[in-house]
């Protein structure tokens, strides 16, 4: 995907402000060989590249004033009760050097497995995206869960994730995070019943 933006020289609060009331975005440019540099933004534009979920986990091409920039989206302000964009961090990708994002997972097949079709059981999932470490070429849009073969009572971790080649998850220490649960649907309810029948009868 491509971001148009231009290089700012006023800055502040103030040319922010300014900056916002013409429909532009201020921001910013940082990383890799360049000094960071302050930008703007098309408001409409980037609104709607921004509902679009490549925008967030992909290599973006960048004409800056002409120049072309290879960069990460890397954060988004955004007004407390607007749809509007406040900032926008862009940071440059240097192929050479490896980069740590968060990218969106997909969940698969979960309609043709034996414990859903046969077994009604409820898949659940616990993470919506996982952070992964590689080099830019590598960078998928987005990690494939495949769920046809799940069974009730399974637990998948990140670390049991299958990972395109050349991709990494990031694990934080021993933590492993839930990525989906296979549980039974009303699974409590047969644990209450012998409960029941324990209690003393009333006279």
């Amino acid at each position: 995907m491509k971001v148009v933006a231009n290089k700012r020289n006023l800055q502040g609060t103030g040319a922010s402000r300014r900056l916002r009331r013409a429909g532009k975005v201020p921001g910013i440019i940082y990383g890799g060989q360049g000094q960071p540099a302050a930008i703007e933004v098309d408001h409409n534009s980037l609104y709607h590249a921004l509902r679009v979920e490549s925008f967030h986990s992909s290599i973006l091409e960048m004409d800056l004033d002409g120049s072309a920039e290879r960069v990460l989206l890397r954060a988004v302000q955004w007004h407390p009760y607007k749809q509007q964009v406040m900032h926008i961090d862009f940071q440059r990708v240097d192929a050479d050097h490896v980069i740590t994002m968060k990218v969106p997972v997909h969940f698969m097949n979960a309609e043709v497995s034996p414990a859903v079709k046969l077994g009604g059981a409820i898949v659940s999932h616990v993470l919506n995206e996982i952070e992964i470490s590689c080099l830019p070429a590598n960078l998928p849009e987005f990690i494939e869960v495949d769920l046809s073969a799940v069974s009730i009572g399974q637990v998948i971790h990140v670390s049991q994730v299958p990972m395109p080649e050349g991709v990494k998850p990031v694990l934080h220490g021993r933590e492993d995070p839930v990525v989906v649960t296979v549980t039974k649907p009303g699974g409590g309810g047969d644990e209450e019943a012998p409960a029941a029948a324990a209690e003393p009868a009333k006279k």
